[in-house]
């Protein structure tokens, strides 16, 4: 043939008929959404036949499909269409892989993101915990429920537990089982989300230690293998249990400690950094005489301390009386940020390169921002995709990385990142931020006793680059 399409024959083209409608097109079209696709099938029929392929399905959402078979991106008619019918019926053609591809959000730049949608369960509204996935999925908990909400948003179903309320949830194996814990009963207990039933659940007791009793959980982590769950028991006694997560079995008690002051309290986070093969654990309190808290970081195989500050009393801040708020650590960029109590200030370290005194404080060089020093009595911090995300009250903002003097040095330094601000008015008057927490391209924020979760995307316009 002429006209650059040589490479397509008479017998490479196949008619189907779509609730109707009667298409045209190639059979290395059909089969390019994958071999295992309802449509790759439908190709190996005789081309030959005079009667076109008849299939039982709305003829205007095939058109959208064939022209992202065509050309990889959605057309603009995909508009017409909610994301759950786009899904629904490409889960019936089998190109599901295809579409997510698609309909995957742009890079998360918090300069020009935006609160695109508001989760909100059927039942229970208000969200006491929640945790996400990488792929930009969602188990929200909500009263004794966890609520699941897959790459696109869509309800994937709800399961009641035994709790009155969950605090804690984390997702700990990809064939969807949870683990769960609230903070005024004993226990981490672990659902599949499969069949909705409870699995297992453990304990911290010891038999020669008596005050060792209904001990509550406060936070949750986990690595490939383990899941960690620090423990608090009634007399402050507290500790870190290793939890195998093919037996649902303790292998080991982690840093057991007191409890008696502000640096032994039991850990309010736990993170697994897996690149180092280290647990990070924060603890946070407050009080007449203001902030305190540690940081600590484990080695899970030996249960040896590998590094710890305390704040204030340390020496390991530059900033003595000023101490951390909140704590976050980026485990993909190996970084640890914190967020002063009193001048709202932000620090970082590289985990890499921890010393008594690691932090870099950063700079703000916006001169259209305010200042943040002062009368901000709620703050916490996230870090994520080399950006840091800080909720001061109801407001929330970013600070992203910038070229320093035109080239991407990855070092930490005081003008490293550039503060701008990521919410309206409306935004800000919704409520204290209460969490922060990145998904895939997405970020979710919930707000004190507010309904739902906010979902932040980028704008698909953007024109901000982050630095790589």
């Amino acid at each position: 043939m002429e006209d650059g399409l040589s490479n397509i024959t008479l017998t490479d083209r196949i008619k189907l008929n779509v609730g109707g409608k009667l298409f045209e097109t190639t059979i290395s079209t059909l089969r390019s959404g994958g071999p295992d696709s309802l449509l790759a099938a439908l190709s190996n029929r005789q081309v030959q036949s005079s009667n076109p392929v008849f299939i039982d399905r709305d003829p205007e959402i095939f058109s959208v499909l064939l022209s992202l078979l065509r050309t990889n991106r959605l057309p603009s008619t995909s508009r017409r269409f909610t994301d759950q019918e786009l899904s629904d019926e490409a889960s019936y053609y089998g190109i599901e892989s295809q579409l997510k591809s698609a309909m995957l959000p742009n890079p998360l730049s918090g300069i020009d993101a935006s609160v695109i949608a508001t989760i909100r369960p059927a039942s229970d509204g208000v969200v006491s915990a929640f945790t996400t996935i990488d792929d930009g999925s969602v188990w929200i908990a909500h009263g004794g429920q966890i609520s699941v909400y897959d790459w696109n948003l869509t309800h994937a179903g709800t399961v009641r537990t035994h709790l009155d309320s969950i605090t804690s949830i984390r997702q700990v194996t990809p064939s969807a089982m949870a683990a769960i814990a609230c903070d005024v009963a004993s226990g981490i207990h672990f659902y599949n989300f499969a069949n909705g039933r409870r699995v297992g659940s453990v304990e911290w007791t010891d038999p020669t230690d008596p005050r060792i009793y209904k001990a509550r959980v406060t936070a949750i982590a986990d690595s490939p293998d383990s899941v960690f769950a620090a423990f608090d028991s009634h007399h402050k006694e507290n500790s870190v249990l290793a939890i195998d997560k093919s037996t649902l079995q303790v292998t080991s008690e982690i840093g057991r400690q007191s409890g008696n002051s502000s640096k032994s309290i039991v850990p309010g986070n736990l993170t697994y950094v897996n690149d180092l093969g280290i647990l990070a654990a924060n603890a946070v309190t407050s009080g007449a005489f203001g902030f305190s808290g540690y940081i600590r970081l484990w080695d899970p195989r030996s249960a040896r301390v590998v590094w710890e500050t305390n704040e204030p009393g340390s020496g390991r801040s530059s900033r003595f009386g000023d101490s951390f708020a909140d704590v976050s650590i980026d485990v993909s960029e190996g970084t640890m940020c914190k967020i002063c109590s009193k001048s709202g200030d932000l620090a970082m370290a590289d985990l890499r390169k921890l010393s008594d005194d690691p932090w870099v404080y950063l700079r703000d060089t916006n001169p259209s921002l305010r200042n943040t020093s002062g009368g901000i009595n709620n703050s916490i911090v996230h870090c994520y995709r080399k950006q840091v995300f800080v909720g001061r009250d109801g407001g929330l903002e970013v600070w992203s990385r910038v070229a320093q003097n035109g080239e991407n040095n990855m070092e930490i330094a005081e003008e490293s990142f550039r503060r701008n601000y990521m919410d309206k008015l409306e935004d800000s008057e919704r409520g204290i931020i209460k969490k922060i927490e990145g998904g895939g391209e997405r970020l979710f924020v919930s707000r004190e006793e507010a309904e739902g979760l906010e979902v932040w995307q980028s704008s698909v316009f953007s024109g901000a680059v982050l630095v790589s």
